[in-house]
């Protein structure tokens, strides 16, 4: 079991960044995946970026390419969503979770993943 806390969260204006973390405890391996996804309120919650928990597999939603890195520091046992050029629409609670699928499409349903944490709020202000 893994349990999963994400930080990082806030008030920001368009165009500003933030850094949120996903710190991770419990048993962790290396085919396991950390994801990111947000729920506007009314919306779905949407898939916005993944990686492994070894080596340089990761993958984004269109929308974030490009604005978003994710990347993890397996010594602190923490993954990061950088968020730069942050626009309203951006605006969300952010979650991180697990999933062990493999393939590009399950990696990016919120149903393949479990762990959830309790997310973090994003507000950009326009």
């Amino acid at each position: 079991q893994v349990q999963l806390v994400e930080s990082g969260g806030g008030l920001v204006q368009t165009g500003g960044s933030l850094r949120l973390s996903c710190a991770a405890s419990g048993r962790t391996f290396s085919s396991l995946r950390i994801g990111w996804f947000r729920q506007a309120p009314g919306k779905e919650r949407e898939f916005v970026a993944a990686i492994r928990w070894s080596g340089d597999s990761s993958r984004y939603a269109d929308s974030v390419k490009g604005r978003f890195t994710i990347s993890r520091d397996n010594a602190k046992n923490t993954v990061y969503l950088q968020m730069n050029s942050l626009q309203p629409e951006d605006t969300a609670v952010y979650y991180c979770a697990t999933t062990q699928a493999v393939y590009y499409w399950a990696t990016t349903q919120a149903d393949s993943y479990s762990n959830w944490g309790q997310g973090t709020q994003v507000t950009v202000s326009s």
